[in-house]
């Protein structure tokens, strides 16, 4: 008997462990697993200035001179031009703010103006403080040209005393500048979504 009270019990113990699976599955909560992936378009980020991305621009005011009566191109009392920048963020798919800095500036002529806008303005100082705009995501046009005039007038002032003292400040500014200079650095900021 000893042997059919084994065989017995593993019987049963099969019979349980059997009942156990097929119980234990009828009586467990309904449980699914769906897996998916998560994705997101990055938008397009583009932005150039005179047709150039990330460099420091030259402006050349000789090269912008509307007199041909100075001798290699110079610039000098009754000389004037004008010059762009031209900023273009096609292919951006978001918003951009544009900001023009005019920085290191060396050697103006006293008498040297700056005209944007139907302004006149006495320094790039000046001038910079209205170089800035936005070009929004839908645009039609997504590319802004300023076009900034220069002038060195022949006689500045209004009375004959003006326009002496004037002719010594562009006499002695021809006498100690050999090269003005100044750097543009336009910068573009992704304009923020609004919520």
């Amino acid at each position: 008997m000893k042997k059919s009270k084994k065989i017995v019990l593993v019987v049963i113990a099969l019979a349980v462990i059997i009942l156990a699976f097929v119980g234990g599955h009828a009586y467990a909560k309904y449980m699914s697993k769906v897996t998916g992936q998560g994705t997101a378009d990055i938008a397009n980020w583009n932005f150039k200035v005179n047709e150039k991305e990330e460099q420091i621009q030259r402006i050349s005011l000789e090269s912008t001179l509307n007199n041909s009566k100075i001798i290699n191109n110079k610039i000098a009392p009754g000389t004037e031009g004008t010059f762009q920048i031209k900023i273009d963020s096609t292919g951006s798919e978001v918003g951009v703010n544009y900001v023009v800095r005019l920085e290191n500036e060396s050697q103006k002529p006293t008498n040297l103006k700056f005209t944007y806008g139907g302004n006149t303005y006495n320094s790039l100082t000046q001038l910079q403080e209205t170089l800035t705009g936005t070009i929004n995501a839908n645009d039609e046009n997504k590319i802004r040209v300023l076009d900034i005039g220069w002038k060195w007038k022949y006689e500045t002032g209004n009375t004959a005393q003006e326009i002496a003292a004037s002719d010594l400040i562009d006499t002695q500014d021809a006498k100690r500048i050999s090269n003005y200079t100044f750097d543009v650095i336009v910068s573009g900021t992704q304009v923020e979504p609004n919520n």
